[in-house]
């Protein structure tokens, strides 16, 4: 008698658990990203917190660099104003200031970049690994494009800070559309002046500003 053919059932959790099993794994850097994944998921399954080390627990390996802010910049310096590269350009830019390639095999995975990869969302995701909140990634990325160097706090485009924060918040995938429509439009109506610069200080220490 012949077998028939069941539909495939997606578990509703499903999707939620692997885009936080991603996030904590660029966080770790784990070593070995398979044993890494095995005690990850086993501990979810005995009710545990998973085994996500904090960077200050991060045992250097190899003689890596740990990634900064600073080698961000290095790298956005170097793309110098393209919104395209090409995948193993900047894989080579990323060997050569000493970076962990599981770290960037990791981004790669997370934002399903291929041979051409747009820049801007590479360098959120990347600042992901430095930020464990939206808003502490955004201050990041804000810093890494800024070109102000006044001394005062770091600013960048509206715009571009509207794509970020939309790029960011779907990769999240916990934060609803229309939060983030709300958040936005107050930012452009209410804080936004007439150069159409946004600074840090506008969403780190506005009590209105909830990014999360």
């Amino acid at each position: 008698m012949a077998q028939t053919d069941k539909p495939t059932c997606i578990p509703p959790e499903l999707p939620k658990m692997l885009k936080e099993f991603a996030k904590a794994a660029i966080r770790a850097q784990p070593q070995d990203l398979i044993q890494w994944g095995a005690d990850y998921f086993e501990a979810l399954s005995r009710g545990e917190t998973p085994p996500v080390r904090e960077r200050s627990e991060r045992v250097t390996l190899c003689n890596w660099a740990e990634l900064t802010p600073e080698l961000l910049k290095i790298l956005h310096s170097q793309v110098a104003g393209r919104l395209i590269i090409r995948a193993e350009e900047l894989a080579q830019m990323w060997k050569v200031v000493n970076l962990p390639t599981d770290l960037f095999n990791s981004v790669m995975n997370v934002g399903r970049f291929t041979e051409e990869i747009e820049w801007l969302k590479f360098l959120a995701l990347a600042c992901s690994a430095l930020g464990v909140t939206i808003t502490k990634t955004l201050k990041i990325v804000c810093e890494v494009l800024s070109c102000d160097h006044n001394g005062g706090s770091a600013r960048i485009p509206f715009s571009t800070f509207q794509f970020l924060y939309t790029y960011i918040a779907e990769v999240d995938g916990e934060i609803s559309a229309s939060h983030v429509s709300r958040m936005l439009n107050y930012i452009e109506q209410e804080v936004i002046g007439p150069d159409g610069l946004i600074t840090v200080n506008d969403f780190t220490q506005n009590p209105r500003v909830w990014l999360e």
